[in-house]
C-alpha cells in the first residue's frame, strides 16, 4: 500500500512539472542588465539615395519597470542629387531613461526620454534631447524583439532648446532584438 501511495505522489509531481515549466517569468527584474542591437534604414523613392544605421543599447534596471542606460548609434548615408553625390557618416551618443509597463506576460510597452550628442559628416555637431515610445516582446524568458520611435530635437546652446522642439527636430525609427542578463 505504501508503494502505491509513493507511486501516486510521484505521478502527481510529474503531472505538475509541465505547469511549473510554463510558469516561467518573462522580462527583467530589478538589478538585471540588458543589451540590444537594432537597425534603421531609409531610401528615396528611386533608390538613388539612402541611409542605414546600427544602434547598441546597454541598460540597468533600477526597478522591474525602470531602466537607465546608454545608447550608441552609427549611421551612413549616400546622397545623390542633381548637384551632389556624397557619402556621410555620423554618430550619436546618449543617455536614456525608460519606464516599462506590463501589458501582458510577454509584451512590455515603454516610454522615456534621452539626452545626448550628435556628430559627424553632414550634421552640425550639437546636443539633442528626445522623447521615445516603443515595445519589447519577449520571445523567450530573457530575449526580446524591440521596436522604438524617437522624436529628437537639436540645439547648440541652452537658449536654443525652446525653439528647437518645433523648428529643428527629427524622427528616428528602430527595430532590433535584445536580452536581459
Amino acid at each position: 500500500m505504501n508503494n502505491l501511495k509513493a507511486a501516486l505522489v510521484v505521478l502527481g509531481l510529474a503531472g505538475a512539472l509541465p505547469f511549473a515549466v510554463s510558469a516561467q517569468e518573462f522580462g527583467p527584474v530589478a538589478g538585471d542588465r540588458e543589451f540590444s542591437i537594432s537597425g534603421t534604414g531609409s531610401s528615396d523613392k528611386n533608390l538613388d539615395s539612402g541611409s542605414f544605421g546600427v544602434t547598441g543599447d546597454l541598460g540597468w534596471y533600477l526597478q522591474d519597470f525602470l531602466i537607465l542606460g546608454v545608447r550608441q548609434s552609427v549611421n551612413y548615408a549616400s546622397i545623390e542629387g542633381e548637384a551632389l553625390k556624397d557619402d556621410f557618416w555620423n554618430g550619436t551618443t546618449r543617455g536614456y531613461v525608460d519606464y516599462q509597463f506590463t501589458a501582458t506576460e510577454r509584451m512590455r510597452p515603454f516610454a522615456g526620454a534621452s539626452l545626448g550628442l550628435i556628430y559627424g559628416d553632414g550634421v552640425k555637431d550639437s546636443g539633442f534631447a528626445g522623447l521615445e515610445v516603443g515595445g519589447k516582446y519577449y520571445v523567450r524568458t530573457k530575449t526580446y524583439l524591440l521596436g522604438r520611435v524617437e522624436y529628437q530635437w537639436f540645439f547648440s546652446s541652452s537658449s536654443d532648446v525652446d525653439d528647437a522642439f518645433t523648428d529643428d527636430g527629427a524622427w528616428a525609427y528602430t527595430l532590433g532584438m535584445g536580452y536581459n542578463f
